[in-house]
C-alpha cells in the first residue's frame, strides 16, 4: 500500500525534462520586441484606464490615487520580474503552466494551466461585452433597447438579453488569430498606438486645464458643494474624507492599491509567445518590464490629470474622463476619449484571446488535455483547433451569460499563476546544473541522515558538460541548513531550498488567512491573534534565512530576478493576500471549476501524459545561445516588426 501511494505521489509530482537536442519550433518566429511590448501594453492597458481611475479616486483615495497606482505597479513588477526570468530560462509556449511543470510537478502544472484557461475565457467574454456596451452607449442605447424588447432572457444565470454584437466580435478576432500571428500583431500595434495617443492627449489636457487646488481641498469646498454650511464635520468626513492630498488616509490608499493591482494584470500574455518571438530570451524580459513601465506611466498620468481637472468627489465613476472634459469646457473631447476606449477594449480583447489557445495547445501536447487540441495549421503555423475551440466557448459565454459574478474568478487564476511562478524562480535559482540537466527536473533525492544523497536515473557523466562543476554528493546534516559546505549548489542544498520553500509557503498562507480575516482583532491587540502572527512571522524569518544561506546557482541568464529570496516571497505574500480578499461565492465557483478539472486530469490526463509514455516527449528549448534554435536568429534590436522567417 505504501509503495502504491509513493508511486502515485511520484506520478503527481513528475516533472518535464528540458533537452538541448532540440528541434525547430512548429510556430512561426515572427514577433519582434516591439510586437511583444505592444501585446503586453494592449492587454494590460484596457478599459480600466478610462473607468478605474474615477472609481478609485472618488470612493477610496482622492488625489492620492497616483500613490495607489505606484504601489500597485511595484507589486505587479514583483510578479513581472519572475515571469521575465522564466522567459529567459524557458523560451517555450506554455507560460506559467510550463514553468510549474519543469519545477514543481505535473499536478501543479495542471492546476495552473486549468485556471489560466478559465481566466482567459472569462476575460475574453467580459471584455467583449464591455466593448458591446461601450459601442451601445455611443449610439444612445439603441442596440440594447432593441434586444431587450425582442429577445429578453429571464433566467437567473443568463444575461438580460443575448449579446449578438459581442458574439460576432469574438468570432471575428478568433478568425484573425487563426489566420496568422504577424497579422494579429499588426492589428494590435495599430490599436495600441491609437490608445496611447489618446491617453497622451488626456494627460496633456489635464495638466493644461487642471488646477493644483483640486489636490488640496478643504472642509469649506465640501460644504460649498453640498450647499449646506450646517452639515456636520463627521458627516462630511464620512462621505468625502478629511481633505488634502490623501482625504481617506493610509487605509484608503492601501485599499485603492489593492483595486489598482488588477489594472496591471495581462502582461503575462507575453510569456506565451516564447516560440513565436524572434529572440525570446532577450525579447520576453524586455517586453514584460517595458510594458509594465509604460502602463504605470499611463495610469499615473491619467489619474493625475483627472484629479487635477476636477474635484475628485464630483467624478462620475462610470465615465470619468468625458465628464471631466465637460467640466473644463472641452465637451467635444469626449468623442476622442470614446475612440481611445474602443481601441483599448479591442487590444485588451485580443490580449485575452491570444494566450488562451497557446496554453491549451501546450497542455494538449503534453497529454494533459485532449491531444487533438494540439494540432497545428501547416500554413499559418497556429494551433488552429485550440484557437477555434477556445474562441467558440468565449463567444458563447459573451453571448449568453451575465459575467458580473464570474469576473472575480479571473483573479484567482491569475494570482495563483503569479504565486507559482515566483516559487518556481526561487527554487530554480538554488538548484545545481541547469534546466537542461535531469538533475533538476527528473531527480527527487531522499535526504536520509547518515547516508549519501541518492542520485537516480542515468549515467551522471552525461549530465554535465566538461565546463560544468559536478554537484557534490554530501550527507545531510542540520548544520547544512545555516552553514552550507561550499559556494556552489549541491543536490542536498537544492533539496533544502525545495523543502524550505514549501514550508514557508504554508506559513505565508496561514499568516495571510489570519491577517485577512482577523485584521480588526489584530489592530485591537487581541493576544491570541497577535502571538499567532508573531510566531508565524518568526518561523517565516527562519525559513527565509535558511534559503538565503544556501549557495546560489551561477548559471548565466539574460535576466535574473534581483533580491533573492526576499522579492519572490514577498510577491507570494501579496498574491495570496489578494486572493483571500475575494468573497465566498467566488471560492465556491472556483471549487466547482477545479472539480471539473480534476475529473479530466485523473480520468484522462494522468494516463495520457507524455511523462507516462515509454518514450516521453522532451521539451526542446535551448537555454544557451549555442542552441540550433537561435543560430542566425534575427536581431530585433531596432525593435521593428518582421515577417515569418
Amino acid at each position: 500500500m505504501a509503495r502504491m501511494l509513493s508511486r502515485f505521489g511520484q506520478m503527481l509530482l513528475r516533472r518535464r525534462t528540458l533537452d538541448l537536442a532540440s528541434e525547430e519550433t512548429r510556430f512561426a518566429r515572427c514577433l519582434s520586441t516591439l510586437d511583444l511590448i505592444a501585446l503586453g501594453v494592449g492587454s494590460t492597458l484596457g478599459a480600466g484606464v478610462y473607468v478605474l481611475a474615477g472609481e478609485v479616486a472618488r470612493d477610496k483615495a482622492g488625489p492620492a490615487i497616483v500613490l495607489c497606482f505606484l504601489i500597485a505597479a511595484l507589486s505587479s513588477m514583483l510578479a513581472g520580474l519572475c515571469y521575465a526570468e522564466f522567459g529567459a530560462r524557458v523560451p517555450k509556449t506554455g507560460s506559467a503552466y510550463l514553468y510549474s511543470y519543469v519545477t514543481v510537478g505535473e499536478i501543479w502544472a495542471f492546476i495552473t494551466g486549468w485556471n489560466l484557461i478559465l481566466s482567459y475565457v472569462i476575460g475574453t467574454a467580459s471584455v467583449a461585452r464591455a466593448w458591446s456596451s461601450t459601442f451601445d452607449n455611443l449610439v444612445e442605447q439603441k442596440i440594447s433597447v432593441f434586444f431587450k424588447a425582442s429577445m429578453t432572457m429571464k433566467v437567473p444565470v443568463l444575461a438580460q438579453y443575448p449579446d449578438l454584437f459581442a458574439l460576432i466580435l469574438v468570432l471575428l478576432l478568433t478568425g484573425l488569430l487563426a489566420f496568422g500571428v504577424s497579422e494579429s500583431a499588426l492589428v494590435n500595434k495599430i490599436f495600441t498606438g491609437i490608445n496611447l495617443v489618446v491617453l497622451g492627449f488626456v494627460i496633456i489636457s489635464g495638466f493644461v486645464k487642471g488646477e493644483t487646488a483640486n489636490w488640496n481641498l478643504t472642509l469649506d469646498d465640501y460644504k460649498s458643494f453640498l450647499n449646506n454650511t450646517n452639515t456636520s464635520k463627521t458627516h462630511i468626513e464620512k462621505a468625502f474624507g478629511t481633505g488634502g492630498f490623501a482625504p481617506f488616509g493610509l487605509t484608503g490608499v492601501m485599499s485603492g492599491a489593492a483595486t489598482c493591482f488588477y489594472a496591471f494584470v495581462g502582461f503575462d500574455c507575453i510569456a506565451t509567445t516564447s516560440e513565436e518571438a524572434k529572440n525570446p530570451m532577450r525579447s520576453i524580459p524586455i517586453g514584460i518590464v517595458a510594458s509594465l513601465l509604460i502602463c504605470f506611466f499611463a495610469y499615473f498620468g491619467v489619474s493625475a490629470a483627472l484629479t487635477l481637472m476636477m474635484p475628485y468627489y464630483q467624478l462620475n465613476t462610470q465615465s470619468p474622463l468625458p465628464e471631466a472634459f465637460t467640466y473644463v469646457g472641452w465637451a467635444p473631447a469626449r468623442y476622442i476619449v470614446a475612440v481611445g476606449s474602443l481601441c483599448a477594449l479591442s487590444t485588451s480583447l485580443l490580449g485575452s484571446m491570444f494566450p488562451m489557445p497557446r496554453v491549451i495547445y501546450a497542455m494538449a501536447e503534453d497529454g494533459l488535455l485532449f491531444r487533438a487540441l494540439s494540432r497545428m495549421n501547416v500554413r499559418t503555423k497556429t494551433p488552429l483547433l485550440a484557437t477555434i475551440a477556445s474562441g467558440i466557448v468565449a463567444a458563447l459565454m459573451a453571448f449568453l451569460f451575465d459575467l458580473a459574478a464570474l469576473v472575480d474568478l479571473m483573479s484567482i487564476g491569475t494570482l495563483l499563476a503569479y504565486s507559482l511562478v515566483a516559487i518556481c524562480v526561487l527554487i530554480l535559482r538554488y538548484q545545481p546544473g541547469t534546466l537542461n540537466s535531469s538533475s533538476q527536473t527528473e531527480k527527487l533525492v531522499e535526504l536520509v541522515e547518515g547516508e549519501k544523497v541518492a542520485v537516480s536515473g542515468g549515467d551522471s557523466g552525461d549530465e554535465y558538460t566538461e565546463n560544468e562543476e559536478k554537484p557534490l554528493q554530501e550527507v545531510f546534516t542540520y548544520r547544512l541548513l545555516f552553514c552550507p559546505s561550499g559556494k556552489t549548489p549541491t543536490q542536498t542544498s537544492g533539496m533544502i531550498v525545495y523543502a524550505t520553500t514549501a514550508i514557508i509557503s504554508v506559513f505565508i498562507t496561514v499568516l495571510c488567512i489570519i491577517v485577512a480575516n482577523l485584521w480588526p482583532q489584530l489592530l485591537a491587540g487581541h493576544a491570541v491573534v497577535v502571538v499567532s502572527c508573531v510566531i508565524l512571522a518568526l518561523l517565516c524569518g527562519v525559513c527565509l534565512i535558511i534559503i538565503w544561506r544556501q549557495p546560489e546557482s551561477k548559471e548565466a541568464l539574460t535576466f535574473k530576478v534581483p533580491l533573492l529570496p526576499w522579492l519572490p516571497l514577498f510577491s507570494v505574500f501579496v498574491n495570496i493576500y489578494l486572493m483571500l480578499q475575494l468573497d465566498k461565492g467566488t471560492w465556491c465557483r472556483f471549487t466547482v471549476w477545479m472539480v471539473i478539472g480534476f475529473a479530466i486530469y485523473f480520468f484522462y490526463g494522468i494516463k495520457n501524459s507524455s511523462a507516462n509514455q515509454s518514450s516521453p516527449r522532451k521539451y526542446e528549448p535551448a537555454l544557451q545561445s549555442k542552441s540550433p534554435i537561435y543560430k542566425g536568429a534575427p536581431d530585433d534590436s531596432d525593435m521593428e516588426g518582421g515577417s515569418s522567417p
